[in-house]
This record gives C-alpha cells, sequence and structure tokens, in this order.
C-alpha cells in the first residue's frame, strides 16, 4: 500500500457537526506500520465534507477527530522506534513521563505525551459529554478481521454491532494498550474503547473495512442516521467475516524478545485452526509447539513485535 507518509502531522483532521453528540477519536498507526488506519480516517474526513453536498438531509451529531498513534514510526514505515507504543498506556507510567524534561524522553515517549496532550486538548475542546475512542489497526498475517473490546458492557456492544469476531480476555494477556487505559475506571470521563482490526498490512482492501466500522461506529453513537448509512458497510464486514465464529476467548499469549530469534512457520491465518502439539514456529532453543488445541490469532510475520502468536478457543457466549 502506497501511502505518503511523511506529509501527516499527528492530527489528521476533525469535523465537527451541527447537532451536540459524541467526541468520537481515531486512532491510526499506533503501530507505524500499518497504514490503513490512518488512510480510512483520511477518507472519511473527506466524506464527512461532502456528503451534504449530495444528501442536503445528512447531518452529523458531535465531532469526529482523526490521530497518528506512533507519528515518527510511522513516516519511517516501521512498527516503532524503540518500544511499542501499544504497550505503554499505563497511569504510572505516564505519570513519570510528565515530570521529565522533554530531552531525557525516548522516541515512543515523547510519541506517547504528545498523543495524550492532543487528546486531551480535543476533548476539552468538543465539550463532549460521551467520548469514544476507536483504535484501528491492521496484522501482519491474513486470515479475517475482528474486534478487540474491554470487559465494559458498551464496548462489548458496539464491538459485536461491527460485525467482525469479538475476541475476549485479551485485557488480561496484554498490559498498557489503548484499552487499558481509556476506560472509565481509569480515567474520570464517560469514555468508551475498541480496537478494530481491518485485515493484513498491505491488503488494499483493509482500508475499506476500516471505513466501513468507523461508519457503523458512528451509527452506532447516534452520530449519523441509520438511514443514512448505506448497506454495503454491513456486508463488507459481515461477508469477510463468513464462516469465522462469534466469539472466541484468549487461552495462550506467546511472548518473545529479539534475542529468542522467534521465526513463525509459514503460512498460518488468523483464525486458522490448530492441534495441541502441532509446530507453530520455531526459535534458538528448537521447535515450538500449540500447547492446546484452538485457533491462531496474529501470527508474527514481521521484524518486530513482542509476541510470537495467540491461541484462543470458541466461546457460546459473553
Amino acid at each position: 500500500m502506497d501511502v505518503k507518509r511523511t506529509k501527516h502531522t499527528r492530527i489528521i483532521g476533525r469535523y465537527k457537526g451541527k447537532n451536540q453528540g459524541p467526541l468520537l477519536i481515531c486512532i491510526g498507526a499506533m503501530h507505524g506500520n500499518e497504514p490503513s488506519g490512518v488512510e480510512a480516517i483520511s477518507r472519511m474526513l473527506q466524506n464527512l465534507k461532502t456528503e451534504p453536498l449530495s444528501n442536503p438531509k445528512f447531518e452529523y451529531s458531535g465531532v469526529f477527530v482523526g490521530l497518528i498513534g506512533n507519528l515518527q514510526a510511522f513516516k519511517e514505515g516501521k512498527r516503532f522506534l524503540r518500544r511499542d507504543l501499544n504497550r505503554m498506556f499505563i497511569p504510572e507510567y505516564i505519570d513519570q513521563l510528565r515530570d521529565k524534561a522533554a530531552k531525557d524522553l525516548i522516541a515512543e515517549e515523547k510519541e506517547l505525551v504528545e498523543l495524550l496532550d492532543a487528546i486531551n486538548m480535543e476533548i476539552e475542546a468538543s465539550k463532549s459529554k460521551k467520548i469514544i475512542v476507536l483504535d484501528l489497526h491492521t496484522t501482519s498475517s491474513s486470515g479475517g478481521i475482528f474486534s478487540i473490546s474491554t470487559e465494559d458492557q458498551e464496548s462489548i456492544r458496539m464491538a459485536v454491532e461491527l460485525h467482525a469476531p469479538v475476541i475476549t480476555g485479551m485485557l488480561k494477556g496484554l498490559k498498557g494498550t489503548t484499552l487499558h487505559y481509556f476506560n472509565k475506571d481509569t480515567l474520570d470521563l464517560d469514555i468508551t474503547s475498541l480496537t478494530f482490526e481491518s485485515g493484513q498490512h498491505e491488503d488494499v482492501l483493509s482500508v475499506n473495512r476500516a471505513i466501513a466500522a468507523i461508519t457503523n461506529c458512528m451509527r452506532i453513537i447516534g452520530s449519523v442516521n441509520s438511514e443514512h448509512v448505506e448497506n454495503r458497510h454491513d456486508q463488507l464486514l459481515v461477508e469477510y467475516s463468513k464462516d469465522l465464529p462469534k466469539v472466541v476467548h484468549l487461552e495462550e499469549r506467546y511472548d518473545i524478545v529479539p534475542e529468542d530469534k522467534f521465526k513463525m512457520k509459514p503460512n498460518f491465518k488468523n483464525f486458522q485452526k490448530i492441534e495441541k502439539g502441532e509446530i507453530l514456529a520455531e526459535d534458538k532453543n528448537g521447535e515450538i509447539y500449540a500447547s492446546c488445541s484452538g485457533r491462531i490469532l496474529m501470527p508474527l510475520y514481521q521484524k518486530q513485535g513482542e509476541e510470537g502468536f495467540f491461541i484462543v478457543r470458541e466461546k457460546d457466549e459473553f
């Protein structure tokens, strides 16, 4: 996917409707090698500007803001420069960073402080009572789209309505993600967050799926009327999620460090079924076997990353 990275600033753009309503903050490129979210946000902003011209009845309630997460990594096309930004949203750690001089911060520490400052400014400027954070991602492997919710019922409801498999238990398997931070328990705000994975990094359709997810999110929170949302957005997500489980729960996260020399076996795809004892990867110590049967998620096919793969199992309900 050819994206002109160097022209971007942190704020991709904002659109303010005529009516009061929620603040929807969409973040793209929290990992710098995932350009689809940035492109989707850019196109959505353009769509919002032109929609009233072709549809005089169109109205938007609230404010839509698009931001780039890891701006410097995005400009270089790397997942991160020094640390994974989406593992650093830890309140105590953030407090420590704010006590440091800017010159003493490493790359992702500067990104974290600047991103949070930008978000706080948007929250104060919008004066919206309800805030939603939609974090847009892609994966290094192909095979399916999915949503990740918090344990909050509103986050779960929104994730379900995005017409993609919903992953539960991920917050217990990770730490310091946007989902851990942007919620009512961490911040003294009426704020809900969810993550949407729209496909493989370089798949051009990942942009379209991300646009569909943003559009559906706007409909869910009441920023746009359902009658103004085209069915193709639902159909695009439903079709790509066909034959995939509705809900899966995290069973295992396989952590790695660069010194492991981890290498995933080829051709694994998101949600591919695996059996206990199946060879999944290898590292400096030899072959790595599946600890249980289930489905593989986010097998690592890129140089940077802190997890080699995840194993999930189907659930009947939340």
